[in-house]
């Protein structure tokens, strides 16, 4: 492999990785909190859409990202009024959240745009190269050129790590997560704590799947998404629900995905759907070796209070 053909595979892998990122760290959030919100992949499209709604609307991509922020909160906001507020299976309404999301936005979508659909050229997030650092030797332009939205997940990685683990509210948030009845006991409201822990997962998925719309393709397409909310899910347990080393995962993930071009590019004689189940049976496999090692949170897709 060329210096040049690897320097495209990192900025293939960042630029992949990116929206995994924001949406699995606003997940690990969620999930530190005690809830695991399968719905993911709905606040994801619908921030997609959102994004591209907004872009239009403002002929902004600043407020596309917004504007899929919003979208992404509330379809977060629909899940917690169950899952939290009612107590209803997470799995299951997740589940059918997920599945609500990606036929309203395919209903949206057409509704907008016809029943065809069209193509959209949106307003997009031009890349940011930040001196000095975007000029480091083959690295350089792959983790130092790239769009706002991927600074926001590098620095939402140490600030979420100081927040879970050097703060009172985070104590808090990790309580609720592994003894709710010991935290309830406490003083902790537990329920407004599991709330507004989805509500930031389902916001940060829609700034992902914005970031999808606007950074990355440039336009909006129906299932867009592509399953990268479970896949974000997978990231956060691979990353042990501790937010740096999610980062890192998203990232992993990101060249698993890069990997598949790389190979097709290299004109090796093999079936194209093995170059596409790359990505998922090396994650699988670093699942596998490194899982057991980690815990999840105790009270991960348990609901408070529990019923009787």
């Amino acid at each position: 492999m060329s210096e040049a053909e690897l320097e495209l595979f990192l900025q293939a892998s960042v630029r992949l990785g990116a929206p995994l990122a924001l949406a699995a760290l606003g997940e690990a959030v969620t999930e530190r909190a005690g809830v695991i919100n399968i719905g993911l992949e709905g606040a994801i499209i619908a921030g997609a859409l959102g994004g591209a709604l907004g872009a239009l609307a403002f002929e902004s991509g600043g407020a596309g990202v917004l504007a899929g922020a919003l979208a992404g909160g509330i379809v977060a906001l629909v899940f917690a009024a169950f899952a939290v507020g009612l107590g209803t299976d997470q799995i299951i309404t997740g589940t059918a959240v997920t599945l609500g999301g990606l036929g309203l936005t395919g209903a949206v979508y057409q509704a907008r745009f016809g029943a065809t659909g069209t193509a959209l050229t949106l307003p997009t997030l031009a890349p940011v190269r930040l001196p000095l650092l975007a000029d480091i030797p083959l690295i350089g332009d792959a983790l130092f050129a790239q769009a706002p939205t991927t600074y926001l997940a590098y620095a939402l990685a140490p600030a979420l790590w100081y927040f879970f683990f050097r703060t009172e509210w985070g104590l808090e948030l990790r309580a609720v997560g592994e003894q709710p009845d010991a935290a309830a006991a406490a003083g902790v409201r537990v329920r407004r704590v599991r709330l507004l822990a989805t509500l930031l997962g389902g916001t940060l998925a829609g700034v992902a799947g914005a970031h999808l719309a606007l950074a990355h393709a440039g336009t909006f397409a129906e299932n867009m998404s592509a399953g990268r909310g479970f896949i974000a899910i997978a990231v956060v347990a691979l990353g042990r629900w501790n937010p740096p080393w999610v980062l890192l995962a998203a990232l992993f993930f990101g060249a698993a995905s890069a990997l598949q071009y790389l190979l097709q590019a290299l004109g090796l004689d093999l079936p194209y759907q093995l170059f596409l189940a790359i990505p998922y049976l090396l994650t699988l496999a670093a699942l596998a070796g490194w899982l057991g090692r980690a815990r999840a949170p105790a009270a991960l897709a348990t609901p408070w209070p529990p019923p009787r």
